[in-house]
């Protein structure tokens, strides 16, 4: 989890934004505590509050086109980085290990085409300097917040929280999952679009457990990419048993090498909430037993619970009662995980 905040095409004097950019990203460092950066030209500012995973020492954003004419912010993973890499057209000389870089060429080779190929988590403000440009786009399903929004003078913002408009912006949008938005059109563009949306295409499909399987495991291990500690989140229900479980078959290699190497943290820890005697802490202890991870129970009470609602509520940027319960007990334990020095948990 990272921050990005851009001003773009800017329409009043860029030092007195830049300035003001600086204080209004501040309110995403919680996102990224790792770093902070900013790009900035006559037209276009961006910002990025980095929660380093991966390339931990040369990772840090915004980052720069190896020409130079492209500046890059991004939230995200891009799982199948290494792929698309081997794919480009042309060789390209890669400034750092980060998994997001891989969208700088891609974007050189094939313009706007790209993004559908990003198998991931993902918001990103792409700016073209030699075009005059941006390329502003957010994964499939919305996994990673994105909002824009207009000031006074018609500055264009956009940003991680909705905190980091609220102070400028007299409105506020979502910016919506599976499009992207490209300067050049102006348009908005759905971008993600499957036939199995649709109930009529896939009623006769059969079924294959086999190919779910696999098609699961995989998709599990290559969100275990990461150069720094991470864990499970075990509540023993069918979800989180099943990716814990699986996380636990390939957690002694690194799938950064495809599992040439034997893994950093080859012991994998799992964590599960609640109040004291819960059904689920009882149901995580049975699977963490049975798979095999380091457990760790965190117990909380139920006035823990109404204290923290405040900044549960800050964080969420929602008043949703379902929302901002589920959220609450989620809360309280990430910051235990935190306090371990855990960065990224499944």
């Amino acid at each position: 989890m990272c921050g990005i905040f851009g001003i773009l095409d800017i329409k009043t004097d860029v030092s007195e934004l830049r300035t003001q950019a600086l204080e209004l990203t501040k309110t995403l460092r919680h996102r990224g505590p790792d770093w902070s950066g900013i790009w900035n030209n006559d037209n276009t500012i961006l910002c990025h509050e980095r929660l380093a995973i991966v390339d931990v020492d040369t990772g840090a954003q915004p980052l720069i086109s190896d020409n130079g004419h492209q500046a890059l912010a991004v939230n995200g993973e891009i799982y199948n980085h290494k792929q698309l890499a081997k794919e480009l057209d042309t060789p390209y000389n890669f400034k750092t290990r980060s998994d997001c870089e891989v969208i700088l060429p891609l974007y050189q080779q094939r313009g706007v085409e790209f993004i559908d190929d990003l198998q991931g988590m993902f918001a990103f403000i792409l700016y073209d300097e030699k075009e005059d440009a941006y390329l502003i786009a957010r994964d499939h399903i919305g996994i990673i917040p994105l909002y824009t929004g207009y000031d006074e003078h018609g500055n264009f913002y956009v940003a991680s929280e909705m905190k980091a408009l609220a102070p400028v912006c007299k409105t506020i949008s979502e910016f919506p999952p599976g499009h992207y938005m490209w300067s050049k059109t102006g348009e908005m563009v759905k971008y993600y679009k499957r036939d199995w949306m649709e109930y009529d295409a896939v009623k006769d499909n059969e079924s294959n457990i086999e190919e779910l399987r696999v098609a699961f495991e995989k998709a599990v291990k290559s969100h275990m990419m990461s150069d720094v500690p991470y864990a499970v989140l075990l509540s023993g229900g069918l979800d989180s048993s099943l990716v814990s479980a699986v996380a636990a078959k390939y957690v002694a290699k690194r799938v950064e090498d495809e599992d040439k190497s034997d893994a950093w943290w080859p012991r994998l820890h799992s964590f599960a909430v609640g109040l004291e005697g819960a059904p689920d802490l009882v149901a995580a202890q049975k699977v963490a037993e049975m798979i095999g991870t380091v457990h760790h129970e965190i117990h909380f009470t139920i006035q823990e619970g109404l204290d923290a609602i405040r900044d549960v509520i800050y964080h969420l940027e929602t008043y949703d009662t379902t929302t901002i319960r589920a959220a609450t007990p989620m809360y309280l334990m990430t910051r235990k995980i935190k306090a371990m020095g855990i960065k990224m948990v499944l």
